[in-house]
C-alpha cells in the first residue's frame, strides 16, 4: 500500500483549527474583560453607596458626649405629640410620665437632677476625717457635717438644747402656764434684742436689716420692713377653713405639747397666736402692690420716725440691736419699705397682750429650731409638711446634712468644690456666651421702635455696664482669705443646734458691721457660693451671676453642640440680662440706683406691653390645682423668659453664620439644629410637682409653673413657629403675641 498525503486537505483542516482556536481565545478574553467590568461596576456601586452613607453620617455628631446628650434628650421627648399643639408635653412628655416622685421629694426637675449629682460630689469632699493639712475653713465644714450626722448625740440631748434656750429667753408662756404671769417685766422690745443675741434674728414682728440704699447703691442704710411670717400671707388670709392653715395651727399645738404644754389649755392661747399672725398678714402689703419699688423707698430720720410712729423709742431700740462700736442718733436716716404696715403695727401691738406676743415669738423660734432637733420633733414636722407641701418622708440624712452644711458654710464648701470638680475652661466659654447674648440685647434695643432716643441710649449704656460674675471668685483658691473670713465663727463640737445659732450670729454681725463701710459691688464674699444650681441678677449691682453649679449637666457642656448650650445656659443668661429691663429692673439705672430714667411716653409703651403678658399668663389655669396663674406677680420672670429665649436664639443664629452649621445628634437626625435649640431650651424646665407644692408655688411664687414658662415664651416667638412650621392660630402660634423686648 502506498501512503500518500493530501496537502490541500491538511492545510484546510489546520486553518480551520486555527480559526476555532482564535475564536476560543477571543471568547475567553472577552469573558475575562466582562467579568472585570462587572467587578469594577460592583466596586464603584459599593463605593458610591459608601460615599452616600458617609455623606449622610458626616452630618451627625458621633462623639461620646453627643451620644450621651442625645440619650438625655430622647429620655425626655415624646415625639408622638404635635409640637405645635403643646411643645412642653412634646419636649418633656416621657419625663413627665416616666419620672417617679419619691416620698422625700416634692418636686423633680433638671435643676434638682444637677443638684443631686453635686450632692454626691460634696459628700466625697466633706464626709471624711479632719486632716492636718485642712485649713480652718475646711475643718469647720467637716465639723458641721459631722455634728449633723451624729444622730445618736442629737437624740441623747433630746429637747434639752431648746428647753435651755426657752429658759434663757424667759420661758414659753403656754408651756410655763400660770408661772409665766410672774414675769411682769417682759416686753417685746427686750425680747427681740435677746432673740437676736441668741442667733434667731429679729424679723418676727418687723424686720430691721442693713441693706443697700436703693437710690444710692454706693452706701448702706438701716432698712425697716414687714416681718417674715411663719406661713405666707396668701395662706393666712384664707383663714381656718384652709387645710394648710388648719395643719399649721395643729402643728403649733402639738409642738407646744411636746415641750410640756397642756393641749386643752394651750389651744385657746395658740388660737390667739394664730389670730395675731393673721393680723400681721392683714396689715402686710400684697405681693401685687410691692412691684413699684419707688413706693418701697421711704427715707426719714429717726427723729421723724419717732414723731410718726411713737409706739417705740426708735433710737434706743435700734442701738440695743447694734454692737457697742456702732450707734445711731435721732439724725440717722433709715428707709421704711412699707409705710402702711408701720402705721397699723402700732395699733396691733398696742392691743395685743404680752402673753400672746411672747407665745408667738416662742412658737416661731421653736418651729425654726425643729429642723435641727431630735426625731420626735422631726416626725411631727413631717406631719405638717405632708399637708403643706406634700412631702411624705424625711430626706436621707446625709443629703439633708450636705444641704445644710452647704447653705450655712457656702463659701468654704464652694472652695472645696471648685478646687476639685470645676473645669476652668467652662468659665471662659460661658463668659464668651454672655458677651454674645449681651450683644443681641443691645441690637434689639438699637432697633427698638417704641423707645425714644434718650431712653434707648440710657438702656444701651445700662447693658454695657452690666457686671458679670461667672463660675467662682478667684479668692476661693486663697487659704488665707478663707480663714480670715471665718476666723470668728464658732462651731460647738457637741451641740448641733447651738452651732447653727452661732453661725447665724456670725452672719448677723457681718451684716451689721457693713453699715458704716462703703459698698464694694464686686466684693468676692458676696459672690462666693459657687455650688448653687441657679443664676441671679442684682438690681443694685446691675450684675448677673452664674455660679459654677449651673455650668454643667444639661445646662452647659463645652463638648456638646452649641445649640444645646444656647438653649440651656444661653437661655438662662438671656433671662438674667433681661431682668435689668423687666417691670422692676427697669426702675434702676446703669449704676444700680433706683431712678426714673424713662421718658413718659416710652414708659407708657412699656407698661402696655407688660400688660399684654400679665393678661396672657393670667389666662393659664394649672390642672393639678385648678388655680389660675397670677400674671402680676410673675410678670418680671415672664418678661425675662420671653426676652431671654429671644436673645439667646439670635445669638445662636449669629454663631452659625460665623462658625458654620452644626452636626445633628444621633437618633435625632430628623430635627434641625434650630429645632434642637428649642427642644434643649424646653427640656431645661421639665419638672413634676406634688399638688400641694404646686399650690404653694402659684399662691406665693414669682415664677409661673415651668410648663407655662415654656408655653408662654415660645408661643410668643415668631422664630419658634417658623422653625417648627406651626400654622397661624395653632396653640403654639397664636395670632396675638405679646412682646416687651
Amino acid at each position: 500500500m502506498v501512503w500518500t498525503i493530501d496537502f490541500e486537505k491538511h492545510r484546510h483542516d489546520f486553518q480551520e483549527t486555527r480559526r476555532n482556536s482564535c475564536f476560543v481565545r477571543t471568547l475567553i478574553v472577552l469573558n475575562v474583560f466582562f467579568i472585570i467590568a462587572i467587578a469594577l461596576s460592583i466596586a464603584v456601586i459599593y463605593r458610591f453607596a459608601a460615599l452616600i452613607q458617609e455623606n449622610k453620617t458626616s452630618d451627625v455628631c458621633q462623639t461620646a458626649e453627643c451620644v450621651s446628650a442625645a440619650a438625655d434628650v430622647i429620655k425626655f421627648i415624646d415625639a408622638s405629640i404635635d409640637p405645635c399643639n403643646d411643645f412642653y408635653d412634646f419636649a418633656c412628655g416621657k419625663f413627665l410620665r416616666g419620672t417617679i416622685l419619691t416620698d422625700d421629694k416634692v418636686s423633680v426637675d433638671t435643676f434638682g437632677i444637677v443638684g443631686d449629682k453635686m450632692q454626691y460630689q460634696l459628700l466625697r469632699l466633706i464626709d471624711s476625717p479632719i486632716e492636718r493639712r485642712d485649713i480652718e475653713s475646711f475643718r469647720l465644714v467637716k465639723k458641721l457635717f459631722s455634728l449633723c450626722m451624729n444622730q445618736t448625740r442629737i437624740e441623747e440631748l433630746g429637747l434639752t438644747p431648746m428647753i435651755e434656750i426657752h429658759k434663757s429667753l424667759g420661758g414659753w408662756p403656754c408651756v410655763e402656764g400660770d408661772q409665766w404671769n410672774q414675769n411682769l417685766t417682759w416686753n417685746w422690745r427686750d425680747s427681740s434684742k435677746n432673740l437676736l443675741n441668741a442667733g434667731f434674728g429679729h424679723s418676727y414682728l418687723f424686720s430691721i436689716s442693713i441693706d443697700t440704699d436703693m437710690r444710692n447703691s454706693s452706701r448702706k442704710r438701716i432698712v425697716l420692713d414687714e416681718p417674715s411670717l411663719g406661713l405666707s400671707r396668701e395662706f393666712l388670709l384664707r383663714g381656718m377653713n384652709d387645710s394648710v392653715v388648719q395643719a399649721y395651727f395643729e402643728y403649733m399645738i402639738d409642738l407646744a405639747a411636746i415641750f410640756g404644754a397642756d393641749k386643752n389649755q394651750s389651744k385657746k392661747e395658740l388660737l390667739d397666736v394664730l389670730t395675731f399672725e393673721m393680723n400681721l398678714a392683714n396689715i402686710s402689703t400684697p405681693m401685687e402692690e410691692s412691684r413699684n419699688l419707688s413706693e418701697l423707698y421711704n427715707p426719714m430720720t429717726l427723729n421723724e420716725t419717732q414723731s410718726k410712729y411713737p409706739y417705740i423709742n426708735w433710737v434706743e431700740y435700734i442701738n440695743s440691736l447694734l454692737p457697742p462700736n456702732i450707734s445711731v442718733t435721732e439724725n440717722e436716716t433709715v428707709i421704711f419699705n412699707s409705710i402702711s404696715f408701720f402705721k397699723h403695727f402700732g395699733d396691733l401691738i398696742g392691743t395685743t397682750s404680752n402673753r400672746t406676743i411672747a407665745n408667738y415669738l416662742f412658737w416661731r423660734l421653736t418651729e425654726y429650731s425643729a429642723y435641727y432637733m431630735n426625731s420626735e420633733i422631726r416626725k411631727r414636722q413631717l406631719v405638717y409638711d405632708i399637708v403643706a407641701i406634700g412631702k411624705k418622708e424625711l430626706s436621707t440624712r446625709w443629703k439633708e446634712c450636705i444641704s445644710i452644711t452647704n447653705n450655712e458654710l457656702s463659701t468654704a464648701v464652694g472652695a472645696l468644690y471648685v478646687r476639685k470638680y470645676f473645669r476652668r475652661e467652662a468659665k471662659q466659654t460661658a463668659a464668651l456666651m454672655v458677651e454674645q447674648i449681651r450683644k443681641e440685647l443691645k441690637d434689639v434695643l438699637k432697633k427698638n421702635e417704641w423707645m425714644d432716643a434718650k431712653t434707648k441710649l440710657a438702656a444701651i449704656n445700662k447693658v454695657d455696664s452690666i457686671i458679670t460674675h461667672i463660675g467662682y471668685t478667684d479668692e476661693l483658691y486663697d487659704d488665707r482669705k478663707l480663714d480670715d473670713l471665718h476666723k470668728t465663727m464658732d462651731i460647738d463640737s457637741t451641740n448641733y443646734l447651738l452651732s447653727i445659732l452661732n453661725i447665724n450670729k456670725f452672719y448677723t454681725n457681718y451684716e451689721i458691721n457693713s453699715l458704716r463701710k462703703p459698698v464694694n459691688k464686686t466684693d468676692w464674699i458676696s459672690h462666693s457660693a459657687p455650688t448653687l444650681v441657679n443664676a441671679f441678677y442684682s438690681f443694685e449691682e446691675n450684675s448677673i451671676e452664674l455660679p459654677a453649679g449651673i455650668l454643667q449637666g444639661m445646662f452647659f457642656s463645652a463638648d456638646t453642640p452649641m445649640y444645646l448650650n444656647f438653649g440651656g445656659i444661653g437661655f438662662i443668661i438671656g433671662h438674667e440680662l433681661t431682668h435689668g429691663f423687666d417691670d422692676e429692673g427697669r426702675q434702676y439705672d446703669q449704676n444700680g440706683h433706683l431712678s426714673n430714667w424713662w421718658n413718659n411716653v416710652t414708659e407708657i409703651q412699656f407698661l402696655e406691653r407688660a400688660q399684654c403678658m400679665i393678661d396672657q399668663y393670667s389666662n393659664f389655669t394649672e390642672p393639678l390645682t385648678n388655680l389660675t396663674l397670677n400674671g402680676i406677680n410673675t410678670q418680671g420672670e415672664n418678661i425675662a423668659d420671653n426676652g431671654g429665649i429671644k436673645f439667646s436664639y439670635n445669638a445662636y443664629k449669629k454663631w452659625i453664620k460665623e462658625n458654620g452649621a452644626e452636626q445633628r445628634l444621633p437618633g435625632l437626625q430628623q430635627y434641625t439644629p434650630e429645632q434642637m435649640f428649642w427642644i434643649g431650651a424646653a427640656q431645661k424646665w421639665c419638672s413634676i410637682d406634688r399638688t400641694e407644692y404646686m399650690r404653694l408655688r402659684i399662691l406665693n411664687g414669682v415664677h409661673a409653673p415651668d410648663k407655662y414658662r415654656i408655653i408662654g415664651s415660645f408661643s410668643n416667638s415668631n422664630e419658634f413657629s417658623q422653625d417648627f412650621h406651626c400654622a397661624p392660630g395653632a396653640p403654639m402660634n397664636p395670632i396675638k403675641k405679646c412682646t416687651v423686648w
